[in-house]
């Protein structure tokens, strides 16, 4: 193989997935590092682009490198500033995850410390930024986080999705015995579950379709609700004496799942809505909202949550590892993409390892 070659996954459009040999990217730059990928998970923002060639209001208009779950080695540091996420100098050889968000750092919404939502964000994998589907690859110096040998490469790519789920917790603003539902027992729902549990939330309901993540998500203390089987509303109001939910969380797709969310809350309960529409269309019933009382946050990724999910998993307080129920090789990713998008072989998270 040319050695200035390099393998990569990359999508042409709707479920055209193709493996190719792209340019190696040479030297890092001023206050970036090399990386040589070890893991990326798929994610199911990556699946909305898989399927329809587009998340929400962004194309893929070219060919694009998907994947913004991801660890690696760093293979050699640029020029200029090298102090990683946590504030550490990074060195060569060091295995670090990656928050696959680069934001500009002097707009006004990160100097008000919203760095995700700032207004020049550039994301790993989100057109026309390559994400983590290749073998070498560039990012700033300030995104790479350092982990232990105790954390293998495969949860280390987890860690992306387990800070989502810690912005998402921080949002819900979940106190102790909080009545919490959740809807959605993928990895993102699965890791809100692990968190708000260790907040002190009880009883916590998860709602999904699949017996096989409803099966994991009661190993992790959820009350499992099967809306294929029963109306999940009513029996999440008749397990709270009609009370509802002190918190819902969306973490599903966003679709009849809002309004489901809205209907589990109480009469002034907080409302998360974390998923993302195919449709990027959401709706929900004014008259539910107004005459509750609803508290509505939407979540936007996550901030400076990083720290957090590796001392969290370093101490085994979260299972990522648990969550993991398939692995390919770079080369397989189309076959993994398509297991993921047909829900095939009770896949809860599929994770390609380099």
């Amino acid at each position: 193989m040319n050695s200035s070659l390099m393998t990569a996954a990359r999508l042409y459009g709707p479920k055209d997935m193709r493996v190719e040999q792209i340019p190696h990217p040479g030297a890092p730059g001023n206050d970036e590092v090399l990386l040589r990928v070890t893991a990326t998970g798929i994610c199911g923002s990556d699946l909305h682009s898989y399927q329809d060639g587009r998340i929400g209001d962004t194309q893929v208009e070219a060919p694009l490198v998907l994947g913004h779950e991801f660890g690696g080695v760093i293979e050699a540091l640029g020029p200029g500033e090298t102090l990683g996420g946590d504030f550490q100098p990074l060195a060569v050889g060091m295995r670090v995850a990656v928050d696959p968000a680069q934001p500009c750092g002097r707009c006004e919404m990160c100097e008000k410390g919203h760095p995700n939502l700032c207004w020049r964000l550039h994301f790993c994998g989100l057109f026309p930024d390559d994400g983590s589907l290749r073998q070498w690859m560039h990012v700033p110096a300030h995104t790479c986080f350092a982990v232990p040998d105790s954390i293998d490469d495969a949860e280390t790519a987890l860690l992306e999705p387990l800070g989502v789920a810690l912005h998402a917790t921080d949002l819900a603003k979940i106190k102790v015995a909080d009545s919490v539902a959740i809807l959605g027992a993928g990895p993102i729902g699965l890791s809100i579950l692990q968190l708000v549990k260790l907040s002190g939330a009880d009883p916590i309901f998860v709602i999904d379709q699949f017996p096989w993540r409803l099966k994991l998500a009661e190993t992790y203390g959820a009350v499992p609700v099967n809306f294929g089987d029963e109306d999940a509303v009513a029996g999440v109001r008749r397990s709270t004496g009609d009370r509802g939910v002190d918190v819902a969380i969306e973490a599903a797709w966003s679709g009849a799942s809002i309004q489901m969310a809205a209907d589990m809350a109480r009469l002034g309960g907080r409302l998360v809505i974390v998923g993302i529409p195919g449709n990027d269309e959401f709706h929900l019933k004014h008259s539910t909202a107004r005459r509750k009382g609803l508290t509505i946050r939407m979540a936007r990724r996550m901030k400076h949550v990083y720290p957090r999910a590796i001392h969290l998993t370093e101490q085994g307080m979260v299972d990522l590892k648990g969550m993991i129920s398939h692995r390919f090789p770079l080369g397989k990713t189309p076959e993994a993409f398509a297991l993921n998008d047909a829900y095939a072989d009770n896949v809860v998270k599929v994770v390609v390892e380099y």
